[in-house]
């Protein structure tokens, strides 16, 4: 006889939006040009959008949530990508330019126009989230290859949208799980 063993661990979702919706927030309010790239972007874009998104992918590993784990470890590993790309020049390696840079963040909207496509049968609040993030790859990979400033201000608020959708996210999943019941739709 099988014996069936039930899941008793915490969701790891919140912890992985939070970690992306906040850090996104941040870095695009730099990129519609309220404050400069600094280490406070690139401390979040290392521990909380970075480490802490693989971390919760691991997690999503553990329950079993393929998607889950193939996105949380892999925007934490652009985090982590991106600000070494910002840092690795104070070392002596060369920085990237707008060709480069383009083709980069290009892979990325492409990469997470995939994982839109997976969201097409699951909530509203999914496909808002990788919907706007396909969006904001195109803008920032447009604006790299360009050196529009204009369009790089508009990915930026377009950004902080995203970042909103990925942290409303999270914490609808906190409070309806802490609550017992749905308090904010997903």
């Amino acid at each position: 006889m099988e014996q069936i063993i039930k899941d008793t661990t915490a969701n790891p979702a919140p912890l992985g939006l939070f970690g992306f919706g906040m850090t996104t927030i941040l870095l695009n309010i730099h990129n519609a040009g309220f404050f400069e790239l600094n280490s406070m972007i690139m401390g979040m874009g290392l521990f909380f959008g970075g480490l802490q998104q693989v971390i919760a992918g691991v997690m999503e590993w553990k329950k079993g949530n393929g998607f889950g784990m193939s996105a949380f470890t892999s925007y934490g590993f652009f985090w982590l990508s991106l600000v070494a790309l910002w840092t690795l020049p104070l070392m002596g390696v060369t920085k990237p330019d707008g060709a480069s840079m383009g083709c980069y963040l290009g892979l990325w909207g492409l990469f997470t126009l995939a994982f839109f496509i997976g969201t097409l049968n699951g909530n509203t609040i999914g496909k808002l989230i990788f919907g706007s993030l396909v969006i904001l790859f195109a803008l920032l990979s447009a604006a790299s290859f360009t050196g529009s400033e204009t369009i790089h201000t508009i990915a930026g608020y377009e950004g902080i949208l995203c970042g909103f959708f990925a942290f409303y996210e999270g914490a609808a999943i906190v409070i309806n799980e802490k609550i017992g019941r749905k308090i904010l739709p997903l």
